[in-house]
Formats: structure tokens, C-alpha cells, sequence
């Protein structure tokens, strides 16, 4: 869930779409320089080198999301701290012949996605469960869009987003800490997912991507 580095290829394409964070061949590559601070935990670190790559390729225009006057070669997208608390272990249930259903958006779009299974996990002393939804057109794609009650308060207050591949359902790990902003959230002339009732979590995770402005 960590390599989300993937372009958006063009307006309208929605948000969850699995290539959208694709690289084109004609977008520079982007040098980063990494952080290596004793004050960190090696997962800090890691954690904070992937924002600041993700900085980057918002800030330098590379992926084309942010408008023109916004971008800047000091620009950084806002985030929480990184907090190990809110990286937990999950148990994987699948949902058998999961019935598949046209997901609401930010504009009249619906695309299609399929209800995977759950990720059943404890956080902040409470049991929560999310859904995860299968790309119908990419079915290696596995999309979790949540809301919780830091939303529109400290983050964005549509919700935000995590990816999975069905690998790492194996071992399943739900990591805060980079859940992200869907497009919308900076340019409307994109069209992003708007998570299901089912995925609105009654407790704030104070953890990832914080709302843009």
C-alpha cells in the first residue's frame, strides 16, 4: 500500500482509479532527497521520505493536480505526525460473491466496484471494521475510502482514501499513516469516489494526510 506513486492520466478519470498515479514517459523523474534524523524511528523516516516524494510530484506539477498558482518548489502537502498507533494489524474476511454496485462521486460519474471483504481491526480501544472494493475494470486494485471525525474539522471533509493489492491481504496491515486525499480535494475539476456509509468510522484517526487548505 506504500507504492501509490502512480499518475493520474486525465481529468474526470476518478480519483480511486488504480493508474492513477502512473508515471507518462514524458513527466520528469523527480530526485527527492531523503531524510536520515536520529530523532526519527526507521518507520518515521520511511514514512516521511514517502511525503516528502508525494510533495514533489504534487508541488513540481508533475502529475498536474494542483492548479498552476498553487505550484511551488517549497511546497508540502499537510500531514499528521507519523504514529505507530495508528498502523494495526487486521483480520481479512472475505465476502463471497460480493454483490457489485455503482459508487457515488463528487459529480454524476458512478463508477463500478465490487464489495471484496473486511478489515476487522482495534483501534483506540474500539473494534472497527472497514470494507475494501475491487476495481471492476482493475481487478488488482483495492480501493478503501474511509471517513472518521477528524473530517472536516482537520481533514478533508469528504473522506480519505488507502490502497491494497489482494497480496496484502495475506498478512493485512491497515497504515493510517498514508492514507491520502482523494484529487478533488485540491482541483474539482476532477471526479473522486465518496465512501459508502458503511466505511464512516466513529472515531477520529488523527493519522495521514490532513485536508489541503
Amino acid at each position: 500500500m506504500k507504492n501509490i506513486l502512480i499518475l493520474a492520466i486525465f481529468t474526470l478519470f476518478g480519483c480511486s482509479n488504480a493508474e492513477k498515479w502512473q508515471s507518462d514517459k514524458s513527466i520528469k523523474k523527480i530526485k527527492v532527497k531523503t531524510i536520515d534524523n536520529g530523532d526519527y524511528t526507521s518507520y518515521e523516516r520511511l514514512v516521511i521520505n514517502h511525503r516528502d516524494s508525494m510533495s514533489a510530484l504534487f508541488y513540481s506539477g508533475s502529475n498536474g493536480v494542483l492548479p498552476k498558482e498553487a505550484i511551488s518548489p517549497s511546497g508540502k502537502l499537510n500531514y499528521y505526525e507519523p504514529n505507530e498507533a495508528y498502523r494495526v494489524r487486521a483480520i481479512f474476511t472475505p465476502i463471497v460473491d460480493g454483490s457489485v454496485f455503482k459508487m457515488e462521486t463528487s459529480t454524476d460519474r458512478l463508477p463500478e466496484y465490487k464489495r471484496y471483504g473486511t478489515l476487522s481491526f482495534s483501534i483506540d480501544s474500539q473494534e472497527v471494521s472497514l470494507t475494501l472494493y475491487q476495481n471492476v475494470e482493475d481487478t488488482s486494485y483495492l480501493f478503501l475510502p474511509f471517513r472518521d471525525l477528524t473530517n472536516g474539522v482537520e481533514s478533508y471533509g469528504a473522506g480519505r482514501y488507502l490502497d491494497f493489492k489482494p497480496e496484502d491481504l495475506e498478512n493485512p496491515i491497515v497504515d493510517f499513516n498514508y492514507c491520502y486525499n482523494p484529487y478533488c480535494s485540491y482541483n474539482s475539476n476532477y471526479s473522486c469516489p465518496i465512501p459508502p456509509i458503511e466505511n464512516h468510522l466513529k472515531v477520529s484517526i488523527p493519522a495521514g494526510e490532513k485536508k489541503w487548505h
